[in-house]
């Protein structure tokens, strides 16, 4: 749970490894591709004789969709992230009560932000499908208080979520802006929100009370976030994008900027920034970066593999 060897590995959301039994890497990708490793495999160790699929496991779950399908969603509008923004880290404490941790909190901030100085901090309240539960839109709304310590000026400190009447409960998440000067300062801010949870099967309500920690380092582990759109959705998704990876070991062939920029882009905003680079990309930043802006555009990495042909 500590991502200790992802984070020795390159720190890259979906990279894959072929290890050999005398403990060498012997194949290395920054982004997966299921169909190359399972031909790489076959190369490696023959063929399977059988293959598993999905229906050979004697396994009966819920989808997701038959889940949702008791309560709305979509019926809250989305708040637009601030552009260029990076996931910071999150601590959840203990919930008074002994309830479960209902919520997730993202935080996400813009580089100037999570950098120092002022912006805009974009704060995304999602229920944890595992437990089914929903809104209540006939109880109080959420609301949340910020405490921020000496030299961090925050505002509003205090929100109250709007109340929703489109729909008597729904499993949208709840989404705010608010404004952040943080001067020189790197101590984090608490939050402590209180809301309702309700089961999804109408058998209780319980009011939860949760609080959280939220530092300005960036969290290189809290993935990507699905369904941007002005529809809601359950839950957060970890994964990144879909669409297979780099054919080949690695250095054959030409890179693909479309698929690098799909690999480094964690904030979906077409561009990479020198937080999300890691691995070869950090080290060759500075020569990706042409016009020196602090980013790295589809273009200038085609620029770049030109000039590195060129050579």
């Amino acid at each position: 749970m500590s991502n200790d060897l992802k984070h020795a590995f390159g720190d890259r959301n979906n990279s894959e490894f072929v290890i050999s039994p005398e403990g060498k890497v012997i194949i290395a990708r920054a982004w997966s591709d299921p169909d190359q490793l399972r031909e790489d495999l076959e190369g490696l160790v023959g063929k399977a004789e059988t293959l598993t699929g999905v229906s050979d496991l004697e396994k009966v779950s819920k989808t997701e969709a038959e889940r949702e399908s008791k309560v709305a969603t979509g019926i809250v509008p989305r708040v637009e992230r601030p552009s260029g923004a990076q996931p910071l880290t999150v601590t959840a404490h203990e919930v008074k009560g002994g309830h479960p941790h209902y919520l997730k909190l993202r935080a996400e901030a813009a580089s100037d932000l999570s950098s120092g100085g002022e912006g805009s901090l974009h704060l995304a309240f999602r229920l944890d499908p595992i437990h089914k539960v929903h809104w209540n839109n006939l109880a109080a709304p959420l609301r949340f208080e910020i405490r921020a310590p000496g030299g961090i000026a925050v505002e509003p400190k205090t929100v109250e979520a709007e109340k929703v009447s489109r729909a008597e409960a729904d499993a949208d998440p709840r989404e705010f802006l608010i404004k952040v000067n943080r001067g020189e300062s790197n101590e984090p801010i608490d939050l402590t929100v209180k809301y309702f949870a309700c089961d999804d099967d109408n058998r209780w309500c319980k009011a939860v009370t949760q609080t959280f920690t939220v530092a300005w380092a960036i969290d290189r582990d809290a993935g990507r976030v699905n369904n941007r759109s002005s529809g809601g959705g359950r839950g957060m998704k970890g994964k990144g994008k879909g669409g297979k990876g780099m054919k080949g070991r690695p250095g054959s062939g030409t890179p693909d900027p479309t698929r690098i920029l799909s690999r480094f882009d964690s904030n979906e905003d077409g561009k990479i920034s020198r937080a999300e680079a890691t691995g070869q990309m950090a080290a060759r930043f500075d020569q990706a970066d042409s016009n020196g802006d602090g980013f790295v555009t589809k273009e200038e990495l085609i620029a770049n593999f030109a000039r590195r042909r060129g050579k």
